[in-house]
């Protein structure tokens, strides 16, 4: 049996299937194109690479075979199925706006929600703020999420203010709610 011979690149000296990882792809099929226009034609012909980029499929978890196009129409249904569940998700999510008593006569007002509609907590928080003349921060609540803390009773300007400002939350999704806080008695 005689030794196979193999065909060495003149330019990057690995075989020409190799020559795209040395980094020298051009000058490689330069070389290969003037010495070996054989193996050239076999490895770069445009109408082999068309031809074979027609035929490519690709298999589904079921194992039959789909085209390139059934993909991209599945991955766009699959996009707005996506889409379709988060503007369902948005619009049965609700914005709350909870009065709670503190010490004697003073209260704070938490807003929890906007984040779900998009709105940046932190500058909303600045805003109340400026327009109240009073504190407002983005705290943690005991969920580990976040909310907007106002300090005083602005409920009913809350409310006002947000459909003022953010026209993406819907009037039916903010609730008001008032806690008031427990009797520490026998």
């Amino acid at each position: 049996m005689e030794p196979r011979k193999m065909l060495y690149c003149g330019i990057c000296s690995m075989p020409p299937e190799y020559c795209e990882f040395s980094g020298t792809q051009e000058k490689c099929k330069e070389w290969l194109k003037l010495h070996h226009e054989d193996v050239y034609d076999d490895m770069y012909s445009v109408q082999d690479v068309g031809q074979g980029v027609e035929k490519v499929s690709l298999e589904d978890a079921s194992g039959e075979k789909r085209s390139d196009r059934t993909l991209v129409k599945d991955k766009s249904a699959k996009l707005e199925a996506k889409l379709e569940r988060e503007n369902k998700k948005k619009m049965s999510s609700r914005v709350i706006i909870k009065r709670v008593e503190r010490t004697k006569r003073k209260c704070v007002t938490t807003i929890h929600g906007l984040d779900i509609f998009d709105v940046d907590l932190k500058k909303a928080a600045k805003m109340f703020a400026n327009k109240f003349a009073c504190g407002s921060s983005v705290a943690k609540n005991n969920q580990n999420q976040d909310e907007i803390v106002v300090q005083g009773d602005f409920s009913d300007e809350l409310f006002d203010l947000i459909l003022a400002n953010w026209s993406q939350v819907p009037e039916d999704n903010i609730d008001i709610v008032e806690e008031k806080k427990k009797k520490g008695g026998n």
